[in-house]
């Protein structure tokens, strides 16, 4: 194997492959879990424990009932729920029943949702019930034949069930009148309860997830991942933290949706190859759900990413000390580099560790933090076991840059995406000659630590230079009374495109505009210093978190024309 530069700042013990590959899923590795401790808990949510026997006989007789309703093997089913054990035990029977999954962000505009269905060629959907009116209305746009809904309380304890229906049910849209034709999910389970799973043989090779890619840069395509690809990702990070995670005992929170690659790929891979109970939380941006769950559940590694471990650090109840976050053995940040106030204070609240981590849609994790080793202010971490990461000339995507210098990230590992749904020019734009082209700009140190400056299609051009706005976001972010930020291009008589930051600034804090110009001054040349700053509450963010730049544009763009 090559000696690459980031071999020699792996943690001990972190192997630089996991070859032999073996041809096996997540369906084997939760038999494998049931065989060897079936009672263990997979599952935990509101405060009831689901064991991987439990789970796995749902999804069998889910599996049993899909393949009565004429679900075969290849054919996409939509899965329309937040984080709930019901999207779960859906997924696992969609997989059982030979079908590709596809889970679908539930918050979609009716356009969206269509787009997504219709883009899937989704026959049969698995909706929650707070949903299910929202899909009827749609269906007829769709190739939706079939639509089974399923409610929260389906697999919440006796008597919270109980409470739930008495008192939050109706009021929270709960309560769903099913059509003629459509179907309940616990009935089914039920009817099928001693069917035998379906006779079908999934290999790693075969189509296991449809996951829409963010649409940062246009309309979302549907990003196509195998079952080895899914539970490559999961062996790849439990091989990464070695032995800070303990099999079978030590909880993730997780809360990052499954409809991102965040969620379900990489982390729910990870529980299911590592053991690791999955503790859920269907709203990330619930704080008080999310509060209570760590009270209650007390986990050992919380993934999420760095404007929610910002958020968390300024909200009132974690400034008072009211939340415990000493049991957390692990966090890991992604979206964008850790600063160095938010790590220092981060591991001081949890006496653990967190690391940086880097990953698309269409490949899941790319890079992450060594978990001893040396932490490097900036980076997003290290490529990954089996990963090969190199950094090419942007105007041509061939001459390889030398470390140091930016370029485009393309990537080599065996957990890329098989390619985009039925674009096969949007696919061979992406996938060249094996290689991922990210169409993120950044460089490899002489470490070999990862360092993002910025998207291709996100580079700012004032007056014909390039400003990446991930280093603007960076030095603003360095100001004492900046909480959130975002960089991006805005049209100027000018300069055809001015540089403007959007900000949020801490609670009490204060600045103006010049002074926040001022600041920036002192570290970037003067084309880098944002022209315009507009002082905002809050900034749209994407259901993970993720600021949305694209969104901020079309906004300056609306405004001038309606004062135009």
């Amino acid at each position: 194997m090559t000696d690459y530069l980031w071999f020699k700042s792996y943690d001990e013990g972190v192997p630089r492959s996991l070859a032999p590959y073996s041809d096996r899923t997540l369906i084997d590795a939760v038999d494998d879990a049931e065989r060897e401790r079936p009672a263990a808990t997979m599952m935990i949510f509101k405060g009831r424990n689901i064991s991987f026997r439990e789970a796995n006989s749902a999804s069998d007789a889910l599996a049993a009932a899909l393949a009565d309703q004429g679900v075969r093997k290849g054919d996409r089913v939509a899965l329309i729920m937040p984080n709930t054990p019901n999207i779960i035990i859906s997924q696992f029977a969609v997989w059982k029943a030979g079908a590709v999954a596809v889970p679908v962000n539930p918050l979609f505009s009716d356009s969206e949702m269509i787009h997504a269905l219709t883009e899937c060629d989704a026959q049969v959907a698995i909706v929650l019930t707070t949903f299910y009116q929202k899909i009827k209305n749609v269906q007829s746009s769709t190739s939706l034949r079939c639509i089974i809904a399923t409610n929260v309380k389906d697999f919440l304890s006796p008597m919270v069930r109980l409470i739930f229906t008495l008192f939050m049910e109706k009021k929270g849209g709960h309560r769903a009148k099913i059509a003629a034709g459509d179907l309940s999910l616990t009935a089914l389970i039920g009817r099928y309860a001693e069917s035998a799973r379906p006779p079908i043989r999934v290999s790693g090779d075969d189509d296991g997830l449809i996951l829409f890619s963010g649409g940062t840069t246009g309309v979302p395509k549907g990003v196509v991942l195998t079952h080895g690809a899914i539970r490559m990702n999961g062996l790849q990070i439990r091989a990464w933290f070695g032995k800070m995670l303990t099999e079978w005992q030590d909880t993730t929170l997780l809360l990052m949706p499954f409809f991102h690659v965040y969620g379900n790929v990489i982390l729910m891979s990870t529980c299911v190859v590592g053991r690791h109970p999955m503790a859920l939380v269907p709203n990330p941006r619930d704080f008080k759900d999310l509060f209570e769950t760590i009270r209650k559940v007390k986990p050992s590694f919380f993934p999420g990413i760095a404007t929610l471990f910002n958020g968390l650090l300024n909200h009132p109840d974690v400034r008072a000390g009211k939340v415990d976050f000493r049991s957390m053995k692990m966090c890991a940040a992604a979206a964008m580099p850790l600063l160095p106030e938010l790590k220092k204070n981060f591991e001081e609240i949890t006496g653990g560790k967190i690391v940086e981590a880097y990953g698309l849609t269409e490949s899941g994790v790319l890079a992450m933090g060594p978990v001893f080793g040396r932490w490097k202010e900036g980076a997003v971490g290290l490529p990954t076991p089996d990963t090969i990461i190199r950094i090419v000339d942007i105007e041509t995507g061939t001459r390889e840059m030398p470390p140091g210098e930016d370029g485009e990230i393309i990537a080599r590992a065996p957990h890329l995406m098989k390619g985009y749904w039925r674009r096969p020019e949007a696919t061979a734009e992406m996938l060249r000659d094996g290689w991922l082209y990210t169409g993120d700009v950044g460089h490899l140190d002489e470490d070999g630590y990862l360092f993002i400056t910025s998207r291709k299609k996100e580079l700012i051009k004032p007056s014909g230079h390039q400003v990446f706005p991930g280093e603007v976001e960076e030095v603003i972010m360095q100001h004492p009374a900046v909480l959130e930020v975002a960089v991006a291009g805005v049209p100027d008589p000018y300069q055809v495109e001015a540089v403007k930051a959007w900000l949020v600034l801490k609670p009490d804090a204060r600045a103006t505009a010049e002074e926040l110009q001022e600041h920036c001054r002192k570290t970037l040349a003067s084309y880098k210093v944002p022209k315009f700053i507009e002082f905002r509450d809050a900034l749209p963010k994407s259901m993970v978190g993720k600021v949305l730049r694209r969104v901020l544009q079309e906004e300056e763009v609306g405004k001038r024309k309606t004062s135009g």
